[in-house]
């Protein structure tokens, strides 16, 4: 056997265009702030439900209701006030402020980690997201005028862009109008995190889930990514938990957790999706799989672990500006519009 035969060149996994299995990606709070550490284009900061009070503008309706805030998240805070029938106004208006808030977020300019998400993946892939800021759908809005092939996205807890046709049970976004009725979107209702949250309760986020759970079932690497499995989301890790199976069962798929929590706390958190030693952990996005092989996620995942080929690194150029980073994609894309010929020929 040759050295040929056991490596995969960087030309080869860009022509290399076969696998049809899924890359899904769970997105939470984590994964915003670290692709905006210091803000977003206004600079505004990204908050985590540990700083929520502090960055969103809800603190003096807390106190002035008499409402204690100190040393709780905010996922703890709305889980006790939502069970209390007086304090209905106060959840009223806490959503309308948080609604507010980050509606007015904006990513900039420039390529950001999210541009380089949606980039990143295929039309076969999928995106979802326990976020309701605004980011994917602006960087899915302003690559796909260039690039056609994005993943899906799937919005878990609502989001500040996103909306639904309730008749026709069609999801789409804000302003925009349903393609069978015609009628306008309703916006999304925000979903917050709480305990006794019934995803099956509502059309909107349950169609959502039901559409992850069945990719779930079929994805080979999932790739979770600033979302700390938190104990008041129980339910939500319940659901992920059952469609995924049994670790046993999922010998050959993979678990990638990009964390800035240590190895045996994150693998300790997510115990109930590892079989063996099959996951691994980055503190940083471009260490990830799809950071280091763009839109070829499976296909390079499938050369080394089961074809044990060593795979060269394809990582994403970081600093470029748009023109130079949809040129860059432009063999990856070319290659499966080729293979897609191929198919239908």
């Amino acid at each position: 056997m040759s050295l040929e035969d056991i490596c995969v060149s960087v030309d080869e996994e860009v022509q290399h265009v076969e696998a049809g299995r899924p890359h899904l990606v769970i997105l939470g709070a984590g994964a915003s702030r670290a692709a905006f550490p210091n803000g977003e284009a206004a600079g505004k900061k990204i908050p985590l439900m540990e700083d929520f009070v502090d960055l969103v503008p809800i603190k003096s309706l807390l106190e002035t209701n008499g409402i204690s805030h100190q040393g709780l998240n905010f996922e703890e805070i709305y889980s006790n006030l939502s069970t209390d029938p007086s304090m209905k106004s106060v959840c009223n208006e806490l959503q309308t402020i948080i609604y507010g808030y980050f509606s007015t977020l904006s990513l900039p300019q420039n390529p950001t980690l999210y541009d380089h998400l949606i980039l990143s993946l295929r039309d076969k892939d999928v995106i979802a997201t326990f976020n309701w800021d605004p980011f994917l759908i602006q960087a899915y809005r302003r690559n796909h005028k260039t690039v056609k092939s994005l993943p899906k996205i799937v919005f878990l807890h609502g989001n500040v862009l996103s909306g639904y046709c309730r008749r026709d049970n069609i999801h789409g976004t804000k302003n925009g109008r349903c393609a069978k009725c015609g009628q306008p979107y309703t916006p999304s209702q925000l979903l917050y995190p709480i305990k006794t949250k019934d995803y099956n309760s509502d059309p909107e986020i349950s169609s959502q889930w039901e559409f992850l759970k069945d990719v779930l079932k079929h994805a080979l690497v999932v790739t979770i990514f600033g979302y700390g499995a938190p104990a008041s989301d129980a339910a939500a890790i319940d659901i992920l938990s059952q469609a995924w199976g049994k670790p046993k069962v999922r010998e050959f798929e993979q678990i990638e957790i990009i964390d800035i929590k240590n190895d045996e706390t994150l693998r300790n958190n997510w115990a109930r999706f590892i079989h063996t030693h099959h996951y691994e952990t980055h503190n940083d996005f471009y260490e990830s799989w799809i950071a280091n092989h763009p839109r070829r996620t499976i296909e390079a995942f499938s050369n080394e672990k089961y074809a044990a080929r060593f795979i060269e690194p394809h990582p994403i150029p970081k600093d470029v500006s748009f023109t130079e980073l949809w040129s860059w994609y432009s063999p990856l894309i070319e290659a499966e519009k080729r293979a897609n010929d191929l198919k239908g020929s």
